[in-house]
């Protein structure tokens, strides 16, 4: 077994939890509801990695943590389809390309731990509906009934959007948590990390959009938009899932980094400042020499970064 310490003990980890116009007017008492989530999330991973854990573990206990949040528009906070339920999506990917990614599932407890499965013990990369339902079974994932995943404040923004028969992102008009009937902010959470071994995973989990079709799939769980990680970086995205779709954003960062030699914060920065339009979200990555990266082009993303040598930042503004 390899030493849980190399030589430089260097680990880094940054997650996300939504991106797009988020008012600095929200009352305090939401705003630090929002702060003491991220830190615990945050401190979840950097608990892993700090004892030498494996950086596809800390993803995964991240994202189960903003699963378990009714904060955040993943798992049990999942918005509404047009129909009244709920279709989550999910991804997790690593350095070694090895990936797995889950979507169209509505009675998965943590979409991300269904597609670690499917990624580990599976001979596929990507299941969906009922045939990811039937293989969460067979590897002993946790179900739970529609009645977990209701909430008051999603089944209003539902009524909403319906009202106005349009399709929203969360936090949208409907939004009635951050006091402004103007904020947008593109529900999904994710999480990238390098480990002491210099291993990455990204992961990225999501409920989708307010009122959208059943079956519409985001880019949270297409490999190379959505989710990205090779031995260069690993890279979550949040924000307009069509344009990160058309975009490949995740790969490519990746690519340019590879083509060029690009750092990962001015390849980020290319494709977030010039490919992506303002205001279509933004992203979260590593490099394999534990740098990180926050890059959007909204007013705010909830967001925060931690590393062995000491950062530890949780944000929400760009001037926060």
């Amino acid at each position: 077994m390899n030493s849980p310490f190399k030589p430089d003990s260097i680990w880094s980890i940054a997650i996300h939890g939504g991106a797009g116009v988020i008012s600095s007017t929200m009352a305090q008492e939401v705003k630090q509801q929002y702060y003491d989530s991220l830190k615990e999330a945050l401190n979840i991973g950097v608990t892993i990695l700090k004892i030498g854990g494996n950086a596809t573990d800390a993803v995964e206990a991240v994202v189960r943590y903003f699963e378990d949040c009714d904060l955040f528009n993943a798992g049990k906070g999942s918005v509404f389809t047009r129909e009244g339920k709920h279709e989550m999506d999910a991804s997790i990917m690593n350095n070694t390309l090895k990936c797995g990614a889950v979507s169209g599932v509505t009675c998965i407890k943590n979409p991300i731990t269904l597609a670690r499965k499917v990624m580990d013990e599976s001979e596929h990369v990507h299941m969906t509906g009922i045939g990811a339902e039937r293989f969460a079974d067979e590897v002993k994932v946790e179900k739970a009934t529609q009645e977990y995943f209701f909430t008051e404040r999603r089944f209003a923004q539902l009524k909403a959007a319906q009202g106005i028969k349009e399709v929203t992102l969360d936090h949208c008009k409907s939004d009635v948590n951050l006091n402004d009937p103007q904020a947008q902010v593109k529900g999904t959470v994710g999480c990238v990390a390098r480990d002491m071994h210099g291993r990455m995973c990204a992961g990225t989990s999501t409920g989708g959009m307010t009122n959208k079709r059943p079956g519409r799939v985001g880019d949270s769980p297409i490999i190379g938009a959505g989710t990205y990680c090779n031995h260069l970086c690993a890279i979550s995205a949040t924000g307009k899932g069509e344009e990160f779709i058309r975009n490949v954003v995740g790969h490519d960062i990746a690519a340019i980094m590879e083509y060029t030699g690009a750092s990962l914060l001015d390849a980020s920065k290319t494709v977030v400042h010039k490919k992506l339009k303002p205001g279509d979200g933004g992203i979260i990555g590593c490099d394999k020499d534990g740098n990180t990266v926050l890059v959007f082009n909204s007013t705010g993303m909830f967001r925060g970064c931690a590393d062995s040598n000491g950062k530890y930042d949780v944000k929400i503004w760009k001037d926060s």
